[in-house]
């Protein structure tokens, strides 16, 4: 039943009126529910002709899910499923339009190392779906500081950057102190044991002193993107 913008299952209330509201369908989280919950779910997004995405699945999951919905799509490294009404067919016979107020600028999505590409996949995917015209910089951290200092140009002609690290965290800095634009740090929980699971590259993001920077939860790849791509809206 669907009452007050949202559909009530018991278990959960969908809300199918934040589409409207922000610009975005609800994002399903799956730890935490079950094959059956994700399917119930789902199967209202796709109804209400919501570009249905889902967040840290893993594979086994996702192949349940894909028995029900064929044309369910799958980015095993950034562990994310997602199906737009254009694969589902609810919009079949309209004709597709861009948003006026779609981003505008170019979304950069920046790894540390090779072990926070999940993560940045994961902003980089949410990114995509969001319409934003994105760009991938993978492996530039700190150890390597040149790597990073032979894309400069590419740094300055982002609009927003995402820099996804783990470790110390400090490649955010450094990037924020190359730029002009907006950077969201994204911290992951890649590191040895005082890492502590990504709170020394949280701490260390929070504590920049280069101006400009914001910083997200750990391994929040799906907030970064999110927030970038809202700031790449407000792009002239």
């Amino acid at each position: 039943m669907r009452s007050r913008g949202y559909c009530e299952l018991g278990f959960a209330k969908v809300d199918i009126d934040r589409a409207k509201r922000r610009g975005f369908p609800e994002v399903i989280y799956a730890p935490g529910k079950t094959v059956q919950q994700l399917k119930e779910i789902a199967s209202r997004l796709i109804c209400s002709r919501q570009i249905l995405l889902i967040t840290k699945l893993e594979e086994k999951t996702f192949a349940s899910l894909q028995k029900t919905f064929p044309e369910l799509q799958y980015n095993p490294q950034a562990r994310i499923a997602y199906l737009t009404p254009a694969f589902s067919g609810v919009t079949k016979g309209r004709g597709k339009k861009k948003s006026a107020c779609g981003p505008k600028g170019l979304a950069l999505v920046v790894s540390a190392g090779t072990s926070d590409i999940p993560i940045a996949e994961e902003a980089a995917v949410v990114l995509e779906l969001m319409s934003n015209r994105v760009r991938r910089l993978y492996d530039v951290g700190v150890a390597g500081v040149h790597r990073i200092f032979q894309h400069k140009d590419l740094l300055r002609r982002a609009k927003v950057i995402v820099v996804a690290a783990g470790m110390e965290g400090a490649l955010a800095s450094i990037v924020s102190g190359l730029v002009s634009c907006p950077v969201i740090a994204l911290p992951t929980s890649v590191g040895y044991g005082a890492n502590f699971k990504g709170l020394s590259a949280l701490l260390t993001m929070l504590n920049s002193c280069s101006p400009g920077v914001a910083v997200v939860n750990i391994d929040n790849g799906f907030g970064a993107g999110y927030m970038a791509s809202l700031i790449n809206k407000l792009v002239l």
